[in-house]
């Protein structure tokens, strides 16, 4: 007899931040995946302030466009909610509880750990796999919750354009599912290398520190490509969408490069170096192999260079798609020049294959 298996929808990856909603769509391939789908979208001003969602409707109308511009005909949506967002506890529970019970326990104890009310909040949790050292009569249980506010505005963006939530995951996890798509272009790969992703946003910077493959640090902070907007606008007396703009097509005046984009390079690198510090400081490590650079700042020329002759480590941009087949519906030379900003998208697209 022969058994027919259902095929699973594919999921779309919708990453939303201060200033784009990104989406990408997956297939599985014989031989790794394939890109089928893919839009950037801008949002209008303030729509989303520091990754928290401002106005449902003023992202849903961008998220529509992106659809339409994508040509994606997927409906269930895998979404993410800033690590600023979120509160995270690692609890210790009894070894030998089966998944019910163990929810059951942790609904019981998590109002000790959660400081909202837990009717206020989307509660998660994920067992951890046991460590060498670990106790065997009980297991490391990693324990999330975010407001339920911030899961519900992005949820209902994508329920207007018609979408499906079926994962709400959070932004660090989905750049740890899309580590393994940049693992080629690290130097001498290898399971014990600690890599720091370095996400530089409009807004925001987020570090995430993968060792032997796994997240073990994140944190984020304001700063990013909005403050080479604002001092354009400032030196060259230009609104705040033309000198996003010019910054992006170029036509600013011969002094732009010195004066204004090397000193925004040189403040990025020590950006760079303090994020690493603050690692540094708060982990038994005290050096990275690899920093891979992402975020729209991430293409500034020359910055990869700056930060590692500053630094003294392997730096690059992270290339996700060299390897990876595409539709022909997709215009490679965009998926390109986006895919650094394409990373939390891409893991939130992997999570349909999990």
């Amino acid at each position: 007899m022969f058994s027919l298996k259902r095929k699973q929808p594919p999921i779309l990856g919708i990453d939303i931040s201060s200033t784009a909603v990104k989406l990408l769509e997956l297939s599985k391939q014989k031989k790794g995946f394939k890109v089928e789908a893919f839009a950037v979208e801008p949002l209008p001003a303030n729509a989303v302030v520091e990754k928290e969602i401002q106005d449902v409707e003023a992202v849903a109308e961008p998220l529509r466009k992106a659809l339409k511009a994508s040509g994606s005909k997927a409906k269930h949506v895998a979404l993410a909610v800033a690590g600023s967002a979120v509160i995270t506890k690692q609890i210790t529970m009894p070894a030998g509880l089966s998944d019910d019970d163990l929810e059951k326990q942790i609904q019981l104890e998590a109002d000790q750990y959660i400081p909202y009310p837990l009717e206020e909040v989307h509660l998660d949790f994920e067992a951890l796999p046991p460590g060498e050292d670990d106790n065997p009569d009980s297991v490391e249980v990693l324990l999330a919750a975010c407001r339920s506010e911030n899961v519900g505005a992005r949820t209902a963006a994508a329920e207007l354009c018609g979408l499906i939530p079926q994962i709400v995951d959070i932004e660090a996890y989905g750049v740890e599912h899309a580590y393994q798509m940049i693992t080629d272009q690290i130097p001498d790969y290898g399971v014990d290398k600690t890599t720091a992703v370095i996400d530089i946003g409009a807004t925001m910077t987020a570090l995430t520190v993968i060792d032997d493959g796994r997240m073990i640090y994140n944190r984020e902070q304001p700063f990013g490509g909005k403050q080479l907007t604002e001092e354009i606008m400032r030196r060259y007396g230009l609104s705040f969408e033309d000198a996003g703009r010019v910054k992006k097509q170029g036509g600013l005046p011969d002094n732009y490069e010195p004066e204004v984009l090397q000193p925004f390079k040189e403040t990025m690198a020590q950006q760079v170096g303090r994020f690493l510090q603050f690692f540094y400081s708060s982990s038994e490590l005290e050096h990275v192999d690899y920093i891979a650079l992402a975020g729209g700042c991430a293409v500034i020329p020359g910055i990869a260079e700056m930060v590692q002759n500053n630094l003294g480590i392997p730096t690059d941009i992270v290339r996700p798609f060299d390897n990876i087949q595409t539709s022909s519906k997709v215009a490679i030379q965009r998926l390109q020049n986006d895919a650094p900003s394409l990373l939390i998208a891409l893991g939130l697209a992997l999570r349909g294959f999990d």
